[in-house]
This record gives structure tokens, C-alpha cells and sequence, in this order.
């Protein structure tokens, strides 16, 4: 069932606050875990890293861990970790690093110790914050009304098939390629098909998730030479199942939806400032006067927002 959401602003604003209004509307579409992919101010230097820690009590020497990790591939904390302070088992941290050499190579190192401490993004701007709960719950536990940004994603979650826990949640990070996230409602069929080749390419899947491959196979198609348009056209072609899913990145945020159109998707709002949501009720949280919804109903449609400015 769930719900995905994105929301891009004209101007730098308050996109966390919009993106839990999203969400907030379409509770009843899944309320075991909510996540936001939140684009803020760029960082000149350096990357910002959110990560999952499995036990709140082992934190100092994960992080500990962590850091003669990172050292060891060229690269430092350029600000103090800071981790919410929640009394959850987990414990969602968040990092800002120096210039990382070699990205792919950087992850697959961090990737050692995920059995205990995850890394969920990595970008110059993107930041995923995701947690058990509704989404209100995670907003509550996380600050995410107080984000400000361009624009970002959404989404609630009713577990179908992997866990119930926060690294198994939307959205997910394209693993190694920075700033970029997903969310999907759908159900992937040729999943394990199309995982096991990129697997063979090198690609490391995090969770048994069949949304986080979509991610994965939209970057690899454009780190081959595809503009974002034509990967999303393609994706209708060589992905099987009944799908819509949102990708966003630093530049734009685009949605494919399959042959099928069983997976609704609305929009309110203009080309340099949308809402789009699963559900009506929810972008008229964002537009509370009178417009036009419009619904895309139709099989095999792609599109994509390009986002006309980087928080300042």
C-alpha cells in the first residue's frame, strides 16, 4: 500500500515542515516506519553522512571504529558526530567528513561494520532521516519539521515483506552515488534477477528491499551516459512489477510509473514549485486554496521537476 510523496520549493523554505504535512496526510497508507530524503544548503567541502547505530550503548566505540576507518581511505570528521538523543535502541547519527578520494571504494570500507553501524546517505546536500513509526513520531524524534531546503521525498511504510526496522525503510540511498534517494510504492517482481547483475557489477545491496534496487539501476544507467529522462523510460521497460516510484538528486526530482498504472500519483502546483503525492487529500495540505490536481492515471508515464535553485 504506502505512501511516497515529494515536495521541490521556488525558493529555499521550510521542506521539512512540507514534506510531514505529505506524509502526516497519508498515515493510513503504512505507519510502520516514515522516512524523508531532505536536500538543504550544499556544502562547499566535504559530505554530509547519516548513519543507523544498532546499539545506543555501543555508540562511542562505533563511531570510534568508524573513524579509523574513514582515516584509513583519506578522510576525517570535519565536525563533532552528533546523535539524536532518543531512549530507541538504535541511535541515528549524523556526520559531516572531509572530501572523500574514492566513493565506492570509501563505502565499501564504512560497509564492514554495517552489522552494527549503517550508513544510510552520503551527499553534498542529502540528508535521509527514517525511523519506526508515524510521521509525526519520526518528525518528533528527529526535528524534521525544522529542515530548511529546496526540496526533498517522503514516505510511509507498510511492511510487506522485509523488516520492520529503520535501515529497512524508505527512502534509500543509490549506494555509492551521492545525493541521490528513492521511494517506491510497488511491488518489484524481477527483483532478484535484476539485483544479482548488478551484484556481479560490484553493487552492494543493504536490506532485502526490492525498492532499494531501483535506485541503484537508475544511477548505474546514467553513470553509463543516460540523462535521468531516458533511464526513467527505460526503467518502465526492464523493471517488472507494478510500480511509482520518485528519484530525486541535487538537480531534479523524477517519477516513473509502470504499464500496469495501478500505483496512483497526483500533482498540484506549477513546473518551478510542485507537491506530488500518492494521494490527493495530501497535496491539498500543502495548496489550501482552490487548483488543479493533476492525476497521473495513465500507463508507462515518466516525468521529470527540475529543482531551479540550490538552498542558500
Amino acid at each position: 500500500m504506502c505512501g511516497i510523496a515529494g515536495r521541490i520549493l521556488k525558493d529555499p523554505g521550510p521542506i521539512g515542515r512540507d514534506l510531514v504535512e505529505l506524509m502526516d496526510a497519508q498515515v493510513h497508507r503504512g505507519a510502520d516506519s516514515t522516512g524523508f530524503a531532505l536536500y538543504g544548503q550544499p556544502l562547499e567541502s566535504g559530505y554530509i553522512v547519516r548513519a543507523v547505530g544498532f546499539e545506543r550503548s555501543r555508540l562511542d566505540s562505533d563511531l570510534e571504529d568508524f573513524k579509523s576507518i574513514i582515516n584509513d581511505q583519506g578522510c576525517e570528521f570535519a565536525e563533532d558526530p552528533v546523535a539524536d538523543e532518543a531512549e530507541s535502541r538504535h541511535v541515528s547519527v549524523r556526520m559531516v567528513v572531509s572530501e572523500i578520494p574514492n566513493l565506492p571504494r570509501w563505502t565499501k570500507a564504512v560497509d564492514e561494520i554495517s552489522s552494527r553501524f549503517e550508513v544510510q546517505s552520503v551527499g553534498k546536500s542529502l540528508e535521509i532521516i527514517k525511523d519506526i513509526g508515524t510521521a509525526a513520531d519520526v518528525a518528533d524524534k528527529h526535528g524534521v519539521r525544522e529542515y530548511g531546503g529546496t526540496h526533498g521525498l517522503g514516505h510511509a511504510r507498510l511492511a510487506t515483506e522485509s523488516s520492520v526496522i529503520p535501515t529497512a525503510s524508505h527512502p534509500f540511498w543509490a549506494r555509492p552515488f551521492p545525493d541521490v534517494a528513492i521511494v517506491h510504492n510497488g511491488q518489484i517482481t524481477n527483483y532478484y534477477l535484476l539485483r544479482d547483475k548488478l551484484e556481479r557489477q560490484g553493487y552492494r545491496f543493504m536490506t532485502a528491499n526490492d525498492s532499494e534496487l531501483i535506485a541503484v539501476w537508475i544511477s548505474d544507467r546514467m553513470r553509463q551516459g543516460m540523462e535521468k529522462p531516458e533511464a526513467l523510460r527505460d526503467s518502465i521497460k526492464e523493471i517488472d512489477g507494478v510500480f511509482t516510484y520518485l528519484i530525486a538528486d541535487r538537480n531534479s526530482i523524477g517519477f516513473a510509473k509502470d504499464k500496469w498504472a495501478i500505483k496512483p500519483l497526483v500533482v498540484m502546483g506549477e513546473e518551478q514549485e510542485i507537491a506530488v503525492a500518492t494521494e490527493e487529500q495530501a497535496v491539498r495540505r500543502i495548496y489550501l486554496e482552490e487548483g488543479d490536481v493533476e492525476n497521473f492515471d495513465g500507463p508507462a508515464m515518466t516525468h521529470t521537476w527540475p529543482v531551479m535553485m540550490e538552498a542558500a
